[in-house]
């Protein structure tokens, strides 16, 4: 299920976006802070390059690429949409 970013608590985004950029695998080389590897990544949840996923049946929550999320049918029942 895809979950807008802005309906998150302004700490709750920043605690899991933190946990995002320091997991294992996520090192892309460069000596960035993690402050920097933060504010990337809500740049690209803020320009919709990125959403932010949660799945039921772990109970975990990611961040991917918009083009390899896939897309439940609810999605419009979070948004509010019709």
């Amino acid at each position: 299920m895809i979950i807008p970013y802005d309906m998150l608590e302004q700490d709750t985004l920043k605690n899991l976006i933190e946990e995002f950029v320091s997991r294992d695998g996520t090192d892309n080389g460069y000596d960035e802070t993690l402050s920097r590897k933060v504010e990337q990544v809500l740049r690209g949840l803020r320009c919709g390059e990125l959403v932010l996923v949660f799945d039921h049946e772990s109970q975990t929550a990611n961040i991917l690429a918009k083009k390899n999320a896939i897309y439940p049918m609810d999605f419009k029942l979070i948004r509010g949409g019709k």
